[in-house]
């Protein structure tokens, strides 16, 4: 089967832990070859779906395709051709990272030595880590943590790559290399980028979804969406602590000690609102307060 063949697809996965907490309500995905964002608030679900994806939960219902694989039957298949960088990525401080690596690489069943040896080099160049090979991962940034976790994670060139929340804590220097690296990636794999971060989201991928309380509120392509809410979004500079009670305030920011109020209206709402060109941002808080899709709750978002 060709890696440009595969897709990934979800339909009808629920799951609800033993505390009574639902974290996935009846999602369904349908993941192209590429980059993918799934973008929510802490605590949406995000991590449930990626840990259900590369194998280490089953969800309560559904099912879950990558290809021709029945990714919840046949995990040994799934397992041999999956990449996964997990939000909290460990790391033994006293080893250096040629040696982990090569460590790695024997598991996911790299046996021969010299193949073992091309493949490690390979993964530092790439992930530009070669210059630090032999120094202990205990003295790397938190950046260079993150690529060496994308370097464990592509060993075996994977159909399927998941990466969780992988910016989170990264200097801005660093997450650009990071993204950087992260957009090479995506050619002919299923790269899926869980993130509550939207600039990661709106620079690297080619489709997105929104996620919240384990529900899917939007699934599209991010300029698209962005485009369908051309002439709908209205922003107002105002007083600090001061917001617009009757507008579907949709986000609202500090900007040099004033507030800046976005609102969702499909007519000019007066009150010297002005007209601005929207962004994914937009797209994000107009879907969350629920004026983007129909959703049940409206609620009020500030960032």
């Amino acid at each position: 089967m060709e890696n440009h063949q595969i897709n990934l697809s979800i339909r009808n996965v629920s799951k609800t832990y033993g505390n009574g907490v639902q974290a996935l309500d009846n999602v369904s995905l349908h993941i192209p070859p590429g980059m993918y964002g799934l973008l929510g608030p802490n605590g949406a679900g995000k991590s449930t779906l990626m840990r259900t994806l590369a194998t280490l939960q089953d969800p309560d219902e559904g099912s879950i395709r990558l290809g021709e694989i029945d990714v919840l039957r046949q995990k040994e298949e799934v397992r041999q051709t999956l990449g996964y960088l997990p939000q909290e990525f460990g790391v033994y401080p006293k080893v250096n990272a040629e040696d982990l690596l090569d460590y790695f690489a024997v598991l996911k069943g790299i046996t021969n030595r010299a193949a073992r040896k091309e493949v490690v080099g390979r993964l530092l160049k790439q992930t530009n880590l070669w210059d630090k090979r032999r120094q202990k991962l205990g003295g790397y940034s938190g950046g260079m943590k993150q690529r060496f976790g994308v370097a464990v994670a592509l060993l075996g060139n994977p159909k399927l790559l998941i990466v969780d929340e992988p910016t989170a804590g990264l200097d801005p220097a660093e997450r650009v290399r990071f993204l950087n690296l992260l957009s090479e990636l995506g050619e002919n794999s299923v790269v899926i980028l869980s993130t509550h971060i939207v600039e990661d989201v709106s620079e690297l991928c080619t489709n997105m979804a929104i996620i919240n309380k384990g529900k899917i509120l939007l699934e599209a392509e991010p300029m698209q969406a962005v485009d369908a809410l051309k002439g709908r979004i209205w922003r107002k500079l105002m007083p600090k602590n001061t917001l617009e009670q009757d507008q579907q305030v949709i986000s609202a920011k500090l900007f040099s000690g004033r507030t800046i109020v976005h609102v969702y209206s499909e007519e000019n709402p007066g009150n010297g609102f002005e007209l601005v060109e929207p962004d994914l941002e937009d797209v994000y808080f107009s879907t969350m307060a629920g004026f983007n899709k129909s959703c049940q709750q409206v609620e009020e978002v500030s960032i």
